[in-house]
């Protein structure tokens, strides 16, 4: 810590309030703290705040932030604190404010399913405005999961008929022939994050039935050909792995009242070095084009273990550094 010191404060009204903020071993606190490289103390119903003057002023400022949403009844978790610091350090501290939990729809246990950060409340306003919308990101930053939970709250509400869900099976080192089992037995792997998402959602039964009644269907891409699929919530999972062609067919697929999600890491693409992938194609062809939007989330929006940002974070210096070496 620097020095030269600096103190604020902020005057505590509500205790309750506080051991929300301060989070369970006072992990929240620890993570400002940590990243801020500041001190805070709480003495007195008085919370104080120490170290290097610019960085207390911001430690204020996404504390003063954070204890507004508590009191609009918002949890805060250290997910959350990370999100605001990475808002507050790029002078975007005014967004904070709008990290309000957005209900996406309720799951088979009754828990709500929300928005947990800024970027996924940008991703889901896009999916209500648009009827493509290109979901771009690392892995933990809940693309896929939040694009089944959209689909799920659309066909309760009557919006849609039925949700179709497919991926490119694409191998990635073991190969298709050496699986046991016939056709679906073997696509079955590659499309069991879709399976995972859909049971949380709707529970196992629920899912059965629909399964059964064709309102769900879940699919490796090839299966699309063919198609129009009109007054369906369709999802392309892994969209980074399909190619210029695959994409275009996918897209053309979509029918009278329906949408479509693409998901994609366009860091991890498993196609051959000769083969362009159809998302990283399709963000230059259909940048202009009304009514598809791209929404581009970033390891700051990661919400699985703080270890997957930091790895995220360390493989995106390497390929930099890599590039730089070449």
């Amino acid at each position: 810590m620097s020095s030269l010191m600096a103190g604020k404060q902020i005057n505590i009204s509500n205790m309750d309030n506080t051991i929300v903020l301060f989070g369970n071993f006072d992990q929240n606190i620890r993570t400002i703290e940590d990243e801020l490289d500041v001190k805070i103390i709480i003495r007195d119903a008085k919370l104080r705040i120490l170290g290097e003057e610019t960085k207390v002023n911001l430690a204020h400022k996404i504390i003063s932030k954070l204890i507004l949403l508590i009191e609009k009844g918002e949890n805060i978790d250290k997910n959350r604190v990370r999100h605001a610091i990475f808002l507050a350090l790029e002078g975007r501290e005014d967004l904070i404010g709008e990290m309000t939990s957005q209900v996406i729809c309720i799951n088979h246990k009754g828990r709500e399913v929300k928005c947990k950060n800024f970027g996924q409340k940008l991703y889901i306003n896009a999916i209500k405005k648009n009827d493509i919308v290109f979901g771009i990101g690392p892995a933990g930053t809940g693309k896929t999961y939040l694009a089944v939970a959209m689909a799920v709250a659309a066909f309760k509400r009557k919006e849609v008929d039925r949700i179709i869900l497919t991926r490119p099976a694409i191998e990635a080192g073991e190969k298709l022939g050496f699986l046991p089992g016939d056709l679906q037995n073997k696509v079955d792997p590659y499309l069991r994050p879709l399976y995972d998402a859909l049971f949380d959602l709707l529970g196992y039964e629920n899912y059965s039935k629909l399964m059964e009644a064709g309102l769900i269907e879940v699919a490796p891409l090839a299966y699309m050909r063919g198609r129009t699929l009109d007054s369906s919530f369709v999802i392309l999972d892994e969209g980074q792995n399909t190619t210029k062609e695959q994409m275009k067919m996918f897209l053309t697929r979509l029918g009278i009242g329906s949408k479509a999600i693409i998901t994609g890491d366009i860091t991890q693409i498993d196609l051959g070095a000769d083969q362009p992938s159809g998302l990283v194609d399709a963000t230059k062809v259909l940048q202009d084009i009304k009514g598809i939007e791209f929404i581009y989330l970033t390891h700051k929006d990661i919400v699985r273990h703080e270890l997957v940002m930091n790895i995220v974070q360390a493989y995106e210096k390497g390929h930099k550094g890599n590039k730089k070496g070449d």
